[in-house]
């Protein structure tokens, strides 16, 4: 066995705030709930929540347990980057902020210039990149 192109990817990280972070991530981003699950009480269990696109080969699992160590602790480092390979539409930094979200300048000036960078309510940063990557070698 080996990592392949289509490994599919989960990005994993704490969330002081579940329905927060739902509500960014659905009404604002517009992703879709794949999986949740509530601790229900069960001893070292906690609240989870998988939020991604149809057909991605990605999806990002939040973890809420307010009464263990799942304490959010992002830096301005800790970016979700997604490539749009077009202009950042306004009206989808606009929902991203009506739902939680706020617009911050990157200490990293290439993602001002290229993108719109965005906390999420953990302080998280989403990073929307108007231009379009690639794994294959030599691009940028």
């Amino acid at each position: 066995m080996s990592v392949h192109a289509r490994t599919h990817v989960r990005v994993a990280r704490p969330s002081r705030d579940l329905a927060a972070a739902e509500r960014f991530w659905t009404d604002g981003l517009g992703l879709r709930v794949v999986y949740r699950k509530p601790a229900d009480g069960e001893p070292g269990a906690h609240d989870l929540l998988m939020l991604g696109l149809p057909g991605a080969s990605w999806h990002l699992e939040l973890v809420g347990a307010p009464d263990r160590h799942a304490e959010a602790r992002p830096t301005d480092e800790d970016l979700l980057v997604l490539y749009l390979e077009e202009p950042v539409p306004g009206d989808l930094v606009a929902r991203l902020e009506a739902h939680g979200g706020r617009r911050v300048t990157s200490p990293n000036p290439y993602w001002n210039e290229w993108g719109v960078t965005v906390e999420d309510p953990d302080g998280y940063r989403l990073v929307l990149c108007e231009r379009a990557w690639t794994n294959t070698p030599g691009a940028p």
